[in-house]
């Protein structure tokens, strides 16, 4: 807290004997300025450098401590003064009506000097841990900015564009940082791997986690064509990083020169495929361990046979796990159900609506009051 003789206290009252008595009580220790009315209050509360804390008469002529406080309040380079009532009225409402208007305390006339000093004392430290507190919210504020635009940075600027093949992507954290992760391999011009990861938890522990996963999923750029394989290196280069988390995840690789696409999971929600061929939409799920917490873990992966029309759904529990007012599930009978009535959709447009629907159910806004982030791959072969 600043030195005493650093305060400046603002005394307002129309009534000099008041004002004298007041003065005497707190002119040793702090900086005085005095006015006589409500019009010279808020001049002088306008100075710079501004009062730390501005004792106010209620009962005033033209006009009185209510609107000043009011007109205080309202001014956003003088509301967060802290007002002190000095007043002779001791009914309840009358206190009521102080407070209503932005007051935080009242001291009753006639003065005692000890309650002045200690009142006046209290709610300069209160305001002073105040201003600390914001400073130090702001300073973690702007750290979390940037380690939100640093996440950002290492998420993929867009989507690979490949002769056959449509790959939309939506990111959607809950808060500032995400535990969410996708990223991709392009080997050439007709083969692709994609990732898609969720860590444990949330905010800048699991965030951090994520973005070890762009610098593993980059040394697995020899083995991109087996998914198996590939989680198994990005299980490797996770163990013994971290105890308390761990990493769901999965990997596609397509190839479309035979037109197949190659499968392997870690623990993560099952990959949905809708066969235009059958005209059906059902889960594949070739899962193993999560990664990150079991070094000896292995990965197999599954081959599915891809032709135009087909859509693969690719997705963090951000989604089926989503909630409505009842705490009923979205589910991934409702999202198998959302993909065979939406088919027909292109990429983007049937990831914006599948997260809409989700909103809907969850009858939240775009972003409001998530439970936990969100990431949607489709790849659709044209």
């Amino acid at each position: 807290m600043k030195p005493p003789d650093q305060m400046i206290l603002l005394l307002v009252d129309d009534v000099p004997d008041n004002l004298q008595a007041a003065n005497a009580i707190l002119k040793d220790e702090y900086k005085i300025r005095i006015a006589t009315s409500g019009a010279k209050a808020l001049e002088l509360a306008g100075m710079q450098p501004p009062p730390n804390l501005i004792l106010l008469d209620v009962m005033m002529p033209e006009m009185d401590g209510y609107e000043v406080c009011a007109r205080l309040k309202s001014n956003p380079e003088t509301r967060d003064i802290p007002v002190i009532f000095l007043t002779g009225l001791t009914e309840a409402s009358d206190e009521t009506r102080g407070f209503e208007v932005g007051a935080v305390d009242y001291i009753h006339k006639p003065f005692s000097p000890a309650v002045v000093k200690a009142r006046v004392r209290t709610h300069l430290m209160l305001r002073q841990a105040r201003q600390q507190l914001a400073g130090q919210l702001k300073a973690l504020n702007d750290e979390l900015e940037m380690a939100r635009q640093i996440q950002l940075s290492i998420l993929p600027a867009e989507t690979p564009h490949m002769d056959g093949l449509d790959v939309s992507a939506r990111y959607v954290p809950m808060s500032s940082v995400a535990g969410d992760f996708y990223d991709f391999i392009r080997v050439d011009s007709k083969h692709l791997g994609i990732l898609i990861a969720d860590v444990s938890g949330h905010g800048l522990s699991a965030a951090l986690i994520a973005s070890m996963l762009q610098v593993a999923l980059t040394a697995q750029h020899g083995r991109a064509d087996d998914p198996g394989r590939v989680l198994s290196g990005l299980n490797q280069c996770l163990c013994g990083k971290f105890q308390t988390h761990f990493v769901t995840a999965a990997y596609i690789f397509v190839d479309l020169e035979k037109h197949t696409l190659h499968y392997a999971g870690a623990g993560h929600p099952p990959l949905i495929m809708w066969s235009q061929s059958a005209a059906a939409a059902k889960e594949i799920c070739e899962n193993g361990l999560v990664l990150g917490q079991f070094p000896e873990a292995d990965y197999d992966a599954v081959k599915l046979q891809a032709g135009p029309g087909d859509c693969f759904l690719l997705y963090t529990d951000g989604i089926p796990e989503a909630r409505n007012p009842s705490e009923q599930q979205f589910g991934s009978e409702r999202l198998r159900a959302f993909l065979g009535s939406n088919s027909s959709l292109a990429g983007k447009a049937l990831v914006d609506k599948l997260l809409d629907e989700v909103w809907r159910w969850s009858n939240l806004g775009m972003g409001e009051s998530q439970t936990d982030d969100i990431t949607l791959l489709a790849i659709h072969f044209t």
